[in-house]
């Protein structure tokens, strides 16, 4: 139980993890007011891994970035999103045969600053900046506990942290969750993907089909297998939106470029996962052309002209059912409670709405309105319900590709 505290001293908030729903939680509390925030993250930098590409932002996951962002970052964010492309997700088969298209209505309509895709990169860069005295990098948790009003982080550098809430924003390999909830299991979907980019510029010039150019298309096989094409075509180019909106923001420049992301069965993978899981860029880039060497040859450039250094193995998970978690003053925000497959679209969505919610909890027990017990069991009870919901829709989304469909039939499960 977390006791009802008194207005004697600013609330202290510790996160960990550095992610997306980290950074906005922590952009949201600045902008409440709160100045006791720090950011813990285990990478050494910013830059030191893959940290994805192209994200797609859903009305609400754009409502919580605006609500959790000054105007200036609102603004830069508009003009790095994805420019406006054809609507909905366009599926053929593997000889690029249409099959009938799924359009999702978008309550935004044709905002011109609609923010409806985004460069993950890019938005990881929007949300560190400000933040340069409350993230600190090389933060490796250990442990964390709770005694009394006081929640402890303790690093593997010898230093503990202390402050009223902390929340476990470290991703789907939470080391808070593993050890708090060790019997929260993540459900292995039996799929592994090839999540790759590829410069456009390159591809087209290689052939790809102008009417695989503009839109989200989804190949489908007949063999279990399935693509997934997502164009990022960026309004303003990263440097030169930072240069109008936030100058010297420290920004990586990008060209346009395609994400792929090639899913098979586990069996039909025909090796171990530490073999799989081992494999380097270029083998990851070869294996996705072999297995699709019998598609439509139109196909191909998008394989042929990715970058092996942008290349990578990933495997599909999901936590189901999604659980509050009864740990005190020591929430959960994310990936580490929420974790579910790509194909919906809505994990980063979901983990921004998370930030959105809890800041706003929190913003409340600040200025004295909320006891900090009830504004906690409120943000988990809010989380649970649209998370589940967010779970589900991913799943149903990763049905209706066959992606897996096919998986559960070729385990035997179906």
């Amino acid at each position: 139980m977390v006791a009802s505290r008194g207005r004697h001293r600013p609330l202290r908030v510790l996160i960990i993890g550095g992610g997306l729903g980290g950074l906005c939680l922590a952009q949201g509390l600045r902008q409440a007011g709160l100045t006791d925030v720090t950011v813990y993250e285990r990478d050494p930098s910013a830059h030191s891994r893959m940290q994805g590409y192209r994200l797609r932002i859903s009305p609400e996951g754009e409502a919580a970035l605006r609500d959790c962002l000054p105007p200036q970052l609102q603004g830069l964010l508009s003009a790095t999103s994805n420019r406006r492309l054809a609507p909905g997700i366009q599926p053929w088969d593997e000889h690029l045969n249409p099959l009938p298209p799924q359009l999702h209505p978008d309550p935004r309509g044709d905002s011109p600053d609609k923010v409806d895709a985004v460069d993950r990169g890019t938005l990881r860069h929007v949300l560190l900046a400000g933040l340069d005295s409350v993230v600190r990098f090389g933060c490796q948790l250990v442990r964390c506990e709770q005694s009394g009003d006081t929640v402890r982080a303790h690093f593997a550098d010898g230093e503990v942290a202390t402050g009223d809430v902390l929340v476990a924003a470290d991703g789907v390999r939470s080391q808070v969750r593993a050890q708090l909830r060790p019997d929260d299991r993540l459900t292995d979907l039996n799929v592994r993907g090839v999540l790759s980019r590829t410069p456009r510029s390159a591809a087209i010039a290689a052939g790809l089909p102008e009417r695989l150019r503009d839109q989200f298309s989804y190949v489908i096989g007949s063999d279990g297998a399935s693509l997934g094409l997502m164009p990022m075509v960026f309004r303003s180019r990263p440097r030169a939106a930072v240069a109008a909106h936030w100058p010297g923001l420290p920004m990586d420049d990008a060209d346009d470029y395609y994400m792929s992301v090639f899913q098979l069965h586990q069996q039909a993978l025909g090796m171990a996962d530490e073999v799989f899981f081992a494999m380097t860029g270029e083998d990851l880039r070869r294996l996705a052309l072999d297995r699709t060497s019998h598609w439509h040859p139109e196909l191909r450039p998008l394989w042929a002209c990715a970058q092996p250094e942008e290349t990578y193995p990933i495997a599909l998970r999901a936590m189901t059912p999604v659980h509050r978690w009864d740990t005190g003053a020591i929430v959960p925000l994310g990936d580490a409670v929420h974790t579910m497959p790509p194909t919906g679209g809505a994990g980063a969505n979901t983990a921004l709405r998370d930030a959105s919610t809890l800041s706003r909890a929190l913003a409340a027990v600040s200025r004295g309105e909320r006891d900090l017990t009830s504004a906690l069991a409120e943000y988990q009870d809010q989380m649970v319900r649209y998370a589940t919901e967010a779970v589900q829709a991913s799943l149903r989304v990763a049905r209706s590709f066959k992606v897996i469909e096919s998986a559960e039939q070729a385990a035997g499960t179906a």
